[in-house]
């Protein structure tokens, strides 16, 4: 499993990576999903990583 938390505000991002946090599950900072560990969960990750704190929990 993937601990997934939005640390910085997607104000200023481009509409593709507001769609793809919305798509996680986030919508308020500092909000908290559990999703897990495959590829498409990763690749999402990857696209909007600056914007996120990723850790694994087991």
């Amino acid at each position: 499993m993937l601990k997934i938390t939005l640390i910085k505000s997607t104000i200023g991002s481009t509409p593709y990576q507001k769609k793809v946090v919305e798509a996680l599950g986030l919508r308020k900072m500092h909000q908290t999903v559990e999703l897990p560990n495959t590829p498409q969960t990763r690749g999402a990750v990857a696209k909007v990583s600056h914007l996120l704190q990723v850790e694994e929990v087991e």
